[in-house]
């Protein structure tokens, strides 16, 4: 059975006006937001060193020759005393028991030297002898004696020099470098293993040159990569007086204001503030936060709809104050206002968006906070 046009087109017709369908409404954008706090503006540069040891000191043989045993690696707590690496002994041992040997000779002699001379003084008080043959007798005789002394310095410093094939830590501590392994010939005094104590941790910078005269009198706050959250105090111990050659920085070196155990070798993030005027009331933002609106910086604020935790945006301009690192310091909005921190080129006025727990009503304050 054919169904003629005119039927067809009034079925359509009649299906279209059945459907109740209505599209569905727009879900809301999830949204990352930060929470303006205002602060006296403070100017902060930040750096990224490491924790170091105060004190590092560099164990090397005194003597040279084959490594048979490395008693250490890296990261092992050592006490003063113990043994970190031995040399080959073999020629050293040699070489005391020569010295020995010289030493046994030449007391000989001084003693044959001795018996000479005093019978020598017999003879030569009843005219026996002439006055210049004891005379001789006596010379010879401090002469044995004083080789004699020398060989016996000579074997002191042979046992020295055997002694000192064996490695042992000056001082207490963990060990942070081992440059030798076992079968490698050293020369004497060359560094192979390094200890680091662990009581007195610092953090290491490099300054640029143009920012030493206010790193001096900043305040330092650092923070490990391990735990960024974690901020505590540090203060300026040292700072080098003279630029590296290479890089034209300015070492620095700081330690916690209150005794704190610090991983060594870990990476710190230190900042340096500085106070500026006391009245200038600014808000830190992420700078990722920031657009333009008719050429003008603006920020996309979040209109909240009441308890929901969604609400619609709208862009409105701000004053900027400056710049640091990855923050801009802006003002013109109320205290606790809620503005949009990422994907501010995805906005729209009006647009709905949705704050998810993690993200309403973050708090991004000053990095002094």
């Amino acid at each position: 059975m054919k169904i003629s046009p005119v039927a067809a087109a009034v079925a359509a017709i009649f299906l279209t006006a059945c459907s109740n369908d209505k599209p569905a409404a727009e879900a809301p954008r999830p949204v990352r937001t930060v929470e303006l706090r205002y602060d006296n503006a403070r100017e902060a540069n930040r750096y990224v060193g490491t924790v170091q040891a105060r004190h590092e000191v560099d164990q090397a043989f005194r003597v040279g020759g084959k490594i048979v045993s490395r008693k250490v690696d890296v990261g092992r707590a050592v006490r003063e005393g113990d043994v970190l690496a031995v040399l080959d002994d073999t020629d050293y041992r040699l070489a005391e028991e020569a010295a020995r040997q010289q030493l046994v000779a030449a007391a000989t002699q001084a003693r044959q030297a001795e018996s000479d001379r005093s019978r020598l003084e017999a003879l030569k008080a009843d005219g026996s002898v002439s006055a210049a043959d004891g005379e001789r007798a006596a010379s010879e005789a401090r002469k044995a004696r004083a080789a004699a002394e020398a060989a016996a310095r000579q074997l002191e410093l042979a046992a020295n020099r055997l002694k000192y094939t064996v490695l042992r830590a000056s001082r207490s501590g963990v060990v942070t470098q081992v440059r030798f392994e076992i079968g490698q010939v050293i020369p004497e005094g060359q560094p192979g293993v390094a200890i680091a104590a662990e009581g007195e941790p610092e953090i290491v910078v490099d300054v640029p040159e143009d920012q030493v005269g206010a790193f001096s009198t900043a305040r330092f706050r650092a923070s490990l990569a391990s735990a960024p959250q974690e901020k505590f105090d540090v203060t300026l111990r040292e700072l080098s007086p003279q630029a590296a050659a290479q890089t034209r920085t300015y070492r620095a070196r700081l330690k916690p204001a209150s005794a704190r155990r610090l991983p060594l070798g870990a990476t710190a993030t230190l900042v340096a503030e500085r106070a500026e005027a006391p009245d200038a009331k600014v808000a830190a933002i992420p700078a990722a936060a920031l657009t333009q609106s008719n050429g003008q910086p603006a920020l996309w604020v979040v209109r909240a709809a009441g308890a929901e935790p969604a609400g619609t945006v709208e862009i409105v301009p701000v004053v900027v104050h400056g710049y640091r690192n990855d923050e801009v310091l802006v003002s013109g909005l109320p205290d606790g206002q809620l503005v949009v921190a990422a994907g501010v080129h995805k906005m729209a006025p009006g647009l709905r968006v949705a704050l998810s727990d993690s993200a309403r009503g973050e708090t991004f304050k000053q990095a002094a906070r």
